[in-house]
């Protein structure tokens, strides 16, 4: 395989362009925050910048090994999920990118909550389904108000001058 039809091949990859959509949505939702917060979150600042470059370059790296070695993980994935994304391999490219769709997928509702959006009930419903397939669940405090993270009420505004 030539590196021009890698490129191809990677940039066709539909769960590495849902991967990258992700991204971008979570990116904007971010940065919206941060104005509205008006400092620096996990998303908008160099923290943020450095996990998602992290993912693109990983998810880069694990379709090469797709290529030098044919893995099928479709076994890892629950029936459900396989009938609903059509999948009949998943590579270890593909198995990263839909662990990633799901983190970011969890960030971009956040974010959004967070920005004032109304999407509480989604978010309960992204939680509920995450959680019949991981014990692991993103931390909620903010949203559930438990936390001063993403509150500015007791921040000092700025004066006009």
């Amino acid at each position: 395989m030539t590196v021009m039809e890698f490129i191809n091949t990677a940039a066709h990859n539909k769960l590495i362009e849902l991967v990258v959509l992700a991204i971008v949505f979570d990116t904007i939702f971010g940065v919206l925050r941060a104005i509205r917060e008006k400092r620096f979150n996990s998303c908008a600042g160099i923290d943020g910048a450095i996990r998602k470059v992290g993912m693109l370059i990983s998810l880069v790296f694990m379709l090469a090994i797709d290529q030098l070695i044919k893995v099928n993980l479709i076994g890892f994935i629950p029936e459900t999920v396989r009938t609903q994304l059509g999948l009949d391999t998943v590579g270890v490219a593909e198995f990263f990118a839909l662990l990633y769709i799901a983190y970011e997928a969890v960030s971009i509702l956040k974010n959004m909550a967070l920005c004032g959006l109304p999407v509480k009930k989604i978010w309960e419903k992204i939680r509920e389904f995450l959680s019949n397939y991981t014990e692991e669940l993103p931390d909620t405090e903010e949203l559930d108000g438990d936390s001063t993270t993403g509150s500015v009420e007791d921040k000092p505004q700025q004066q006009e001058k």
